[in-house]
């Protein structure tokens, strides 16, 4: 067993942090984690999304961490298999790399998987043979013989020899030789051999050779900078991601119960008929959405019950299809006027996940809806659902256990509101009989342009619980990339389906060809509907412009001083030498501004090892113009399509003493507003 590195109480820490503290532990492991991934994949959209989805799987899997290994492990463990899914789907990939360093990247590319995260795991991630044995699941000597064919292998593929002449019993020497991890005796022994065997002499130095070139890459690897506002990027989407888990839901009107009349007459047909039994009960059930779903007959009621320290949980329904598992419930407290939720990163565990349900996805977030009527009735009593994954099985049973749970807090003005989260601990045992809702998928086979860039709609999906649009973005144009486009509406005969804001759009993994990024939208379900005409409106894209520049910087001149670019007069407000060394630069002026965000990078003296730290503040503005104060409390849903503007970006050039040299800019960051309807008629539908 690895023996642990991290202090319990600090995984405690993070554990009741939530994802901030993941974030930070990444922040400070950052360099490692981007070698290893950059090792991967070489393309800065694709680390970006990487670094995205681990940060939200590990705050995903943290209750699960047994301290059996230390935290970096067991996040490692978590990194790598993104990094094969994203591997597998990666687009273009990035040319900086020089000769012959850029053949041993090809060459690391075909070799088989174990074999290339053998030499990944301990020669760029410099983990001891025992911990990448313990990863990859494999005995220390299994590890040895990967790393053995794998040298061997890129011995082959890096043209130094295609076979090995020398002795077979000292091949697998060679390494703890070159890596002086002999002892003595064994050393004497192998160098009196190599002395007195000419083809040992060669197959060593070829070998020698290959480790010295991958030495080298490491180096480079490891001396790779992170390019400015990376981190920043992907807290940004971490940040909004959260945000939107915060926000309120829009009060929903609850429509008044069918006349009694009507109400006993369904009862009376039913009674002679039995056709609307389904209908009767679904009739009866106040849950807005779970009686549209029992009106469809797309699930029964459960009413399954558990009861633990003073709480009742009530499972009401579950529905499962191929996108998720929706379970609604009910939480009553029993011994005080306290509501409660489920809480998603902690305290619920379906105990036969890995047999029944589809592990290859991620669940959706559906915040609580605090201003419903139901939840606003009884101080009690609270309704609410959780998504769970998928059913891999046509029919089983979700065993589901909840340890803890979370405390309503209604106070959204409390700074702290989502720092000291208060919980109710106990334990209620579920067994919820589901049956897996057939889905449909449409093929589509239209191309539009957005910006200027071609946009593909692969398929549409209509499932009980979801309606899933997928689409292609051409990414060919590296001065110009759509890195996101969002949705208002999808028009499906005749009925408009809001987008999804809570889950948005996501990377789909599945790519057609390399030069295009598949991504996946979400919309409000559609039931059992065959489809005939489908509209889609967009609401604006997220743009990346290449458009480099370069400012020469001098700690003697006086700032500020400003420069032009994009369009815009930046301000260079001050530059201090270091150790560490400083720049702050700003534009307060939003007003036509064409970018968002800067991305560039602070460089000092090329001789010395640094690395770059940035924070920034800015500004709130919504689609007609208006601005919102980020220091007072922000209902973001009920702001119009918000853009941010970065306003002053300060750098800190860590490590650097004689001075930041230049700042590169390489490019920039814009969101801008579209409403364009693309029509996909039902020829295009198959």
């Amino acid at each position: 067993m690895i023996p642990v590195k991290m202090n319990p109480i600090s995984i405690t820490a993070k554990r009741g942090k939530g994802v901030d503290s993941i974030v930070d532990w990444f922040d400070e492991h950052k360099q490692t984690f981007y070698s290893l991934g950059w090792s991967y994949l070489r393309n800065q959209r694709q680390m970006e999304e990487l670094f995205y989805t681990s940060i939200i799987k590990v705050q995903k899997e943290l209750p699960r961490f047994k301290n059996e290994t230390s935290f970096e492990m067991w996040v490692t463990s978590i990194f790598i298999p993104i990094c094969r899914e994203l591997y597998a789907h990666r687009g273009l990939q990035s040319t900086e790399a020089s000769e012959p360093r850029k053949n041993l990247l090809k060459a690391l590319d075909q070799l088989k998987e174990y074999e290339k995260e053998a030499i990944l795991l301990t020669y760029i991630k410099r983990l001891s043979k025992e911990e990448a044995a313990h990863l990859l699941q494999v005995s220390v000597e299994e590890m040895k013989e990967l790393l053995f064919s794998g040298i061997k292998s890129l011995r082959k593929e890096m043209r130094y020899g295609s076979t090995f002449n020398g002795c077979k019993e000292y091949h697998k020497k060679y390494i703890d030789y070159l890596e002086r991890a002999m002892v003595r005796p064994e050393k004497i022994d192998f160098e009196v051999h190599i002395f007195h065997c000419q083809e040992c002499q060669e197959d060593l130095a070829a070998f020698q050779d290959v480790m010295l070139t991958m030495a080298s890459l490491t180096e480079r690897i490891e001396d790779l900078q992170m390019p400015s506002g990376f981190m920043e990027s992907v807290k940004d989407r971490l940040a909004e991601k959260e945000r939107q888990r915060q926000q309120k839901n829009e009060k929903r009107n609850r429509k008044v119960l069918v006349l009694s009349g009507v109400f006993a007459l369904v009862m009376g047909i039913g009674f002679f008929t039995g056709a609307f039994s389904s209908l009767y009960y679904a009739w009866t059930e106040d849950n807005k959405q779970l009686r549209a779903f029992l009106q469809q007959d797309l699930g029964e009621r459960l009413n399954l019950e558990a009861e633990s320290n003073g709480v009742k949980i009530t499972i009401k329904s579950a529905i499962a299809d191929d996108v998720q598992t929706l379970v609604f419930y009910e939480i009553e407290d029993r011994e005080e006027n306290n509501q409660y939720v489920f809480n998603y990163d902690e305290g619920i565990l379906v105990e036969n996940q890995q047999d029944i349900m589809n592990n290859t996805t991620y669940p959706k977030y559906y915040p609580p809806d605090l201003e419903s009527d139901g939840n606003n009735k009884e101080k009690n009593v609270f309704e609410g659902k959780i998504s769970l994954l998928p059913l891999g099985v046509d029919d089983g049973t979700i065993k589901l256990k909840i340890t803890k749970l979370q405390k309503v807090v209604r106070d959204s003005t409390d700074p702290d509101l989502f720092e000291n989260i208060e919980f109710k601990t106990g334990e209620w045992n579920f067994e919820i009989p589901v049956s897996k809702q057939p889905s449909t998928e449409y093929a589509l086979d239209e191309v539009t342009k957005v910006e200027g860039i071609p946009v593909r709609f692969n398929k549409l999906t209509i499932a009980p619980t979801a309606t899933i649009l997928q689409f292609g973005i051409n990414n060919e144009q590296p001065e110009k990339r759509l890195e996101v486009l969002s949705f208002d509406n999808l028009e499906v005969n005749g009925k408009k389906l809001k987008a999804d804001k809570w889950y948005g759009t996501t990377f789909s993994g599945l790519q057609k060809d390399m030069n295009w990024t598949t991504y996946q939208t979400h919309f409000d379900p559609l039931f059992r509907e065959k489809t005939k005409d489908v509209n889609v409106q967009f609401a604006s894209v997220h743009l990346t412009f290449e458009d480099p520049k370069t400012i020469e910087l001098d700690a003697a001149r006086d700032y500020p001083q400003t420069f032009e670019y994009a369009g815009s007069t930046i301000s260079i407000d001050s530059v201090e030498t270091g150790p560490p060394s400083k720049v702050v630069i700003s534009n307060h002026d939003i007003k036509n501004r064409a970018y968002q965000s800067l991305h560039f990078n602070l460089v000092g003296d090329e001789s010395e090892t640094s690395s770059m730290e940035m924070d920034s503040e800015g500004v709130l503005v919504d689609k007609n113009g208006i601005e919102y104060d980020l220091n007072t409390p922000v209902s973001y849903e009920k702001i119009e399509q918000p853009r941010y503007f970065q306003t002053v970006q300060r750098i800190t050039l860590h490590g650097n003493k004689a001075g930041p040299k230049r700042l590169d800019i390489i490019g920039y960051s814009s969101v801008e507003y579209v409403d364009d309807v693309v029509n996909i008629s039902t020829a295009d539908i198959k």
